[in-house]
C-alpha cells in the first residue's frame, strides 16, 4: 500500500486503536462506542502475530483490521474500521484470507464468517455487501435507566426457587456454564465452549466480575443463569448483562424475569446509572419481549453480516496477499 506503513498489533496498542476505532463511532452513531477494555479484550483473543493488522499513514493509525476464530468451528469473527475506503479495502483482502486460513487449518471446508455493522454504518454495509456478506441477524441493545425508577426494588421469588449470588466457587462457575452452553445451544453464532476455555476467557476480560453471576435453580435443579460486567462501567456507569440463560425445560416460568430484576436492583445498590443487554432480534426465544417488558429501551442497532466461505484444499493459496508477507 503506497505510502502507509502496515504492521502488527501488541498489547501495548490498545489506547491508540481505541482512539481510532472512537474516531470512527463518532461519524458513524455520533459518538465513541467501544471501551478501551473492549480493545484490550480483542487483543487478548487474537493471535497477535498472524490475526490482526494496524495500517498507519505518516504515524497516524488510519486502519485496524482482524480475524478471530471460535473455538475449534468453522465461524470467524472478522471487523474492519478505517478512515479511508482504500484502506479499508486492503484490510478487508486481509480478513477474509485470514478468515480462510483460520478454517482451512481446523479442518473446515468453509470460513463463516461474521462482522457486526452499525444499522447507520452505510459505507461498513456496502463494503460487505460488495464481498458477498448479507445481514443474518440483528442485535438489539437495550437499556433501562435507574434513577427515580422502581429497578431498585429485589424482586419476590416464587416457592421452591432460589437465586445465588456472590463471589463463586467452582461448583456454580460450572453450573452457570452447563446452564449456558444448554440455554444458548440454538442460538446466533454460538460455539460450545469447554469449562475451562469459558472461564479462561471470560477471565481473560477486563470488564469481567464473578461475583455479578446469579445462578438460579427450581427445586434444586439449574435452571438459569445470568453474568453481569462492568463493559459500560466507564464511560456510560452502567452495568452490563453479558450473559442470560434459561435451560429449555425450564422457560416460560419467570427466570429470565427474575434474575434481570434482581441484576438492576444490584446495580441500582452500586451507584449504576443503568443496565445495558444486547437482544438478537431473530432469538429463539422472544427474548426482546421480556426485556421490554421489564422496562428496557432499545438505543442501538448492530446488524450481524455473514458469508460462507469456500476454504479449499489444504495447503491452497487465499485470494490475496499471505498474512505473513504483510507482517
Amino acid at each position: 500500500m503506497n505510502g502507509y506503513e502496515i504492521r502488527r498489533p501488541s498489547e501495548a496498542d490498545a489506547r491508540v486503536i481505541h482512539e481510532l476505532v472512537a474516531e470512527i463511532d463518532t461519524r458513524v452513531i455520533g459518538r465513541p462506542d467501544a471501551t478501551l477494555d473492549d480493545v484490550a479484550e480483542v487483543l487478548g483473543e487474537l493471535d497477535l502475530a498472524a490475526d490482526g493488522w494496524l495500517v498507519y499513514e505518516g504515524g497516524r493509525l488510519v486502519g485496524w483490521g482482524w480475524a478471530c476464530p471460535k473455538g475449534t468451528s468453522d465461524n470467524v469473527d472478522i471487523d474492519v474500521r478505517a478512515l479511508a475506503p482504500e484502506v479499508a479495502d486492503r484490510l478487508w483482502d486481509r480478513v477474509l484470507d485470514r478468515a480462510v486460513e483460520i478454517a482451512r487449518g481446523l479442518g473446515h471446508g468453509r470460513a463463516r464468517v461474521d462482522i457486526g455493522i452499525y444499522r447507520e454504518d452505510a459505507e461498513l454495509q456496502a463494503a460487505a455487501k460488495a464481498r458477498g456478506l448479507a445481514p443474518a441477524t440483528s442485535f438489539h441493545r437495550m437499556r433501562i435507566d435507574h434513577a427515580g425508577g422502581t429497578s431498585a426494588a429485589a424482586p419476590e421469588i416464587a416457592a421452591g426457587v432460589t437465586v445465588e449470588s456472590g463471589e463463586p466457587g467452582e461448583e456454580r462457575l460450572r453450573t452457570a456454564h452447563q446452564i449456558l452452553e444448554e440455554g444458548f445451544a440454538r442460538h446466533f453464532g454460538f460455539v460450545s465452549r469447554t469449562f475451562e476455555a469459558w472461564v479462561s476467557a471470560m477471565e481473560a476480560s477486563p470488564a469481567n466480575d464473578w461475583s455479578q453471576l446469579l445462578v438460579a435453580r427450581v427445586d434444586g435443579e439449574p435452571a438459569a443463569m445470568l453474568l453481569g460486567t462492568d463493559h459500560f462501567l466507564a464511560d456510560e456507569n452502567c452495568g452490563y448483562v453479558r450473559t442470560l440463560a434459561v435451560r429449555p425445560a425450564f422457560r416460560g416460568q419467570g427466570l429470565g424475569r427474575l434474575l434481570l430484576r434482581t441484576a438492576f436492583a444490584a446495580d441500582t445498590r452500586r451507584g449504576r446509572a443503568g443496565t445495558i443487554l444486547h437482544v438478537d432480534s431473530n432469538n429463539v426465544t422472544p427474548a426482546l419481549d421480556l426485556y421490554l417488558s421489564v422496562g428496557m429501551r432499545q438505543v442501538l442497532a448492530i446488524d450481524a453480516w455473514r458469508a460462507d466461505l469456500p476454504t479449499g484444499p489444504a495447503g491452497s493459496e487465499t485470494a490475496g496477499e499471505s498474512a505473513e508477507s504483510l507482517a
